[in-house]
C-alpha cells in the first residue's frame, strides 16, 4: 500500500492482491483518517468537516466489531457442542428462510446417455419443489463398483453445470480441463467416485430469458437472489434445497450408494457445499475450494455477488461457526494463496476456529486444508482422494 499523505486516499498498485492482513491494515488506517479528517480529501470537498465519516466499509466494520454472534462457538465438551449445533442449525435454517414442508415427486428423466473413456455420462433432469426443475449430470466410472460412492457437485460463477463436466463454450466435448473449474466432476470419476452435478439456480439454463441473452456466462443472481430476499428467503435456502432433492434422486439409482453421498464445490459452489453439509446430515464427507474465509473480510469487505448474503447471520454467528456444523463429519478445504476474493490470511483464521470445533468432537483427523500456490481456482490434489477415502 502506498499513502503519499494523511490527507489524501491511499491507493494500491495495479494488479497488487490485497490479502486479509492487508485489508485489516487498510481499514484501521481509514478509521483513524475518517476520526481525524472526516476522509473528505478527493471528493471535491475542501474541509471543515473534520470528524465526518463517509466510507460505508469502515462503518460496516465496525458493525462488524460490534456484533453480538450470539451462537458462536464456546462449548467445551461434545454434549455442549452437540446442543449447540442443535441450537444454531435450527437458528441457520430461520436466517435461510426455512425449507419446504414436502416433498413432491421428483418427476426424473434421462435426456441423454454418452459413453467416454472410463466413465458414463447421463444428463437427467428432475423437479426439487413445483415449478422448479434441476438439470444434472451423472457420470458413472465405467470400473465402479456398484453401488458406488456418490460427489455432488456445485460449479461458481460461470456457465453452470457444463464448465465442470467437460462441455466447452459451443457444447463441444472437451478433456483439457480449462478454466478456474478444470471439470472436476470428470475428476471424480476418474477417482473412482460417481459424481452428480447439478445446475445451480441462477446459471446455465436455469436462468430468466433477460440475462440468458446476455451469453453463457451471464449470471441471473440478481433478479433471482434479490426476488429471495423478497419473500424473506435467500438464494443460497433454494440451492440448498435442489442439493437435498439430489440426494433424493440419488436414493432412486440402484447404481449409487444414498449412504456414502459427499458434497463438492468451487467458489458460489463451494458456499452451497458449506451452507448444504452443515444442514444437511445425508452428506457424509464434504469438500469447500476457494470459500471458507471470514465473512468480515470476504463479503463484508470486498465485492461479492448478492447470492452470498444472509441477513442477519453476523447477529448470531461467523462462517467458522456454520462450518462446525459439519463436524465430526470429514470436511476438506482448500485455499489459493493468491486468491484475491477470499483473502488467504482470513481463510487460515477461520479454519483455525473449525478445527477447534473439530477437537472438542475429538475428530481432528477428519477435517484439513491445503493452501495451495495459485488463485481463485479449483485444486483437488489432496481434496478429492480425501473424498475418496472418507466415502
Amino acid at each position: 500500500m502506498t499513502v503519499t499523505s494523511l490527507g489524501q486516499y491511499p491507493f494500491y498498485t495495479s494488479g497488487q492482491t490485497l490479502t486479509a492482513e492487508d485489508l485489516n491494515d487498510e481499514r484501521d488506517h481509514l478509521v483513524g483518517r475518517d476520526r481525524m479528517l472526516g476522509r473528505t480529501d478527493g471528493f471535491g470537498i475542501a474541509g471543515g468537516l473534520e470528524g465526518r465519516g463517509f466510507d460505508p466499509v469502515v462503518y460496516a466494520r465496525d458493525r462488524y466489531a460490534a456484533a453480538p454472534r450470539q451462537l458462536r462457538f464456546q462449548a467445551r465438551t461434545q454434549q455442549q457442542a452437540e446442543d449447540w449445533q442443535r441450537t444454531l442449525r435450527a437458528r441457520l435454517t430461520e436466517l435461510l428462510g426455512g425449507f419446504p414442508s414436502a416433498r413432491p415427486p421428483l418427476r426424473p428423466a434421462t435426456l441423454e446417455t454418452r459413453v467416454f473413456p472410463g466413465y458414463r455420462r447421463e444428463k437427467i433432469v428432475f423437479d426439487s419443489r413445483p415449478g422448479v426443475s434441476v438439470l444434472a449430470y451423472l457420470l458413472l466410472p465405467t470400473r465402479a463398483q456398484t453401488p458406488a460412492a456418490t460427489v455432488i457437485c456445485i460449479p461458481g460463477h460461470g456457465r453452470g453445470v457444463d464448465d465442470i463436466v467437460g462441455i466447452d463454450e459451443q457444447g463441444r466435448d472437451r478433456t483439457d480441463k480449462p478454466g478456474y473449474e478444470h471439470d472436476f466432476a470428470i475428476q471424480v470419476a476418474e477417482a473412482g467416485m460417481a459424481a452428480v452435478a447439478i445446475e445451480p439456480m441462477g446459471f446455465g439454463c436455469r436462468r430468466d430469458p433477460l440475462n440468458a441473452r446476455q451469453g453463457l456466462a451471464h449470471k441471473a443472481c440478481e433478479p433471482t437472489a434479490g426476488g429471495a430476499l423478497l419473500l424473506g428467503e435467500t438464494i443460497i435456502g433454494w440451492r440448498i434445497w435442489d442439493v437435498m432433492r439430489t440426494i433424493d434422486y440419488i436414493a432412486t439409482r440402484p447404481e449409487l450408494d444414498a449412504g456414502r453421498v459427499g458434497c463438492m464445490g468451487i467458489s458460489g459452489g463451494g458456499t452451497a457445499t458449506l451452507f448444504s453439509a452443515a444442514l444437511e446430515p445425508r452428506i457424509r464427507a464434504a469438500m469447500v475450494s476457494g470459500y471458507l474465509n471470514t465473512f468480515r473480510d470476504s463479503i463484508g469487505s470486498l465485492a461479492h455477488c448478492v447470492d452470498n448474503y444472509v441477513p442477519g447471520i453476523l447477529n448470531w454467528a461467523e462462517m467458522h461457526d456454520i462450518a462446525g456444523l459439519i463436524a465430526p463429519r470429514p470436511l476438506f478445504v482448500e485455499s489459493g494463496e493468491r486468491d484475491n476474493i477470499f483473502p488467504i490470511a482470513a481463510s487460515r483464521e477461520s479454519f483455525s476456529h473449525v478445527r477447534e470445533v473439530y477437537g472438542v468432537f475429538q475428530a481432528a483427523d477428519r477435517v484439513e486444508q491445503e493452501v495451495f500456490p495459485g488463485e481463485h481456482s479449483f485444486w483437488g490434489k489432496r481434496g478429492i482422494p480425501f473424498m475418496a477415502k472418507h466415502l
